[in-house]
């Protein structure tokens, strides 16, 4: 029996065998970086083992190394000192040990540096494994605060959302953004914000995540005879749901959400597909007191969540008093 090697069931077979050796190449990759990884670590453990042979060995070992393997990175001085404090730091949180094999050596150079807590360098690890960070971005999320506007998010998730995937929904949501990357004054209207989003809409997306998608601004819904206007409507793709945003130049006003949870009930009812899940709201306003987010958020039904902008980086101090508990750190980070 015979095939036309150029009709349809052909090109399904040559799809197969690529798809497989893509994965096959995934795999090796991360059989390789896996080996890396505890190369290094055993390498620090034996820098550590010879510290009291002085400073003096690693700038040695670096040029013996150097010379003995040409054209082979990795064994600079200063990489050599990067080993002996990862081993350093990893042979005392053992928890952490086997995750570190899972991304590579420059991001975890880059999180153990940069990042000064144990629970902070967990969940960069977890979150750059997860959603498969690049170097920039991982440097960007640190750089914008993700860790701490993670756990100071305020949503409806836990009573509103599946739990197949609550965990993913709050993920996707942030405390607040950080919106550096526009040229505003102090001084702007919604439209203005608005606008300047769109027109930096790589940016924005950006800023707000993994995997969301953009669908459209002044979003057109109509009920009977009367027409309704979403500012802006995104997608997110691992949650497959609609997401709402409304923008707020000024204080969070707790009617906000119920016009919020209108806005869903609607994108649900006439403009979600039948294998999406529920939409999700996102209220951005330039401030908001947290006790008043809380009980706006308690009675509502639908998933909504709170968020403030900044149009520069900086995070403000006094917000460290609303961060969880460690126990709470560590039951959250738990389920990344």
């Amino acid at each position: 029996m015979t095939n036309d090697l150029t009709g349809t069931e052909y090109s399904s077979f040559l799809k197969e065998i690529k798809e497989r050796i893509t994965a096959s190449q995934y795999v090796a990759l991360k059989a390789v970086n896996k080996e890396l990884i505890n190369l290094y670590l055993d390498i620090g453990r034996k820098l550590v083992e010879k510290e009291g042979w002085g400073k003096s060995i690693i700038e040695t070992l670096s040029k013996d190394l150097q010379k003995d393997y040409p054209g082979l990175k990795g064994f600079s001085a200063r990489n050599l000192w990067s080993m002996q404090n990862f081993y350093r730091y990893y042979e005392a949180n053992p928890k952490l040990q086997p995750l570190v094999a899972e991304i590579s050596w420059v991001k975890n150079i880059i999180i153990l540096e940069r990042c000064k807590d144990t629970l902070e360098r967990e969940f960069y690890i977890k979150m750059t494994r997860k959603f498969g960070w690049s170097k920039n971005v991982l440097v960007n999320q640190i750089e914008n605060k993700a860790y701490e506007k993670y756990l100071l998010n305020q949503t409806s998730f836990d009573e509103n959302v599946p739990t197949v995937y609550k965990d993913q929904a709050k993920l996707a949501v942030k405390d607040e953004y950080t919106f550096d990357f526009l040229e505003l004054s102090d001084e702007h209207s919604e439209k203005e914000l608005e606008n300047a989003l769109i027109g930096k809409i790589n940016s924005f997306l950006l800023e707000m995540g993994d995997s969301f998608c953009f669908i459209g601004n002044q979003y057109r819904i109509e009920i009977e005879d009367e027409e309704y206007f979403i500012d802006l409507v995104l997608y997110h793709r691992k949650l497959k749901s609609l997401i709402a945003i409304e923008l707020k130049i000024g204080k969070f006003k707790p009617e906000y959400a119920g016009k919020m949870q209108f806005y869903l009930s609607v994108l649900d009812d006439k403009v979600r597909l039948e294998d999406e899940n529920p939409s999700i709201g996102i209220i951005i306003c330039k401030e908001k007191n947290r006790t008043t987010v809380d009980y706006a958020l308690k009675d509502v039904r639908k998933p909504i969540g709170i968020a403030t902008y900044k149009i520069t980086s900086t995070l403000p101090k006094d917000l460290s008093k609303y961060l969880p508990s460690k126990e709470k750190i560590v039951e959250r980070l738990a389920k990344l």
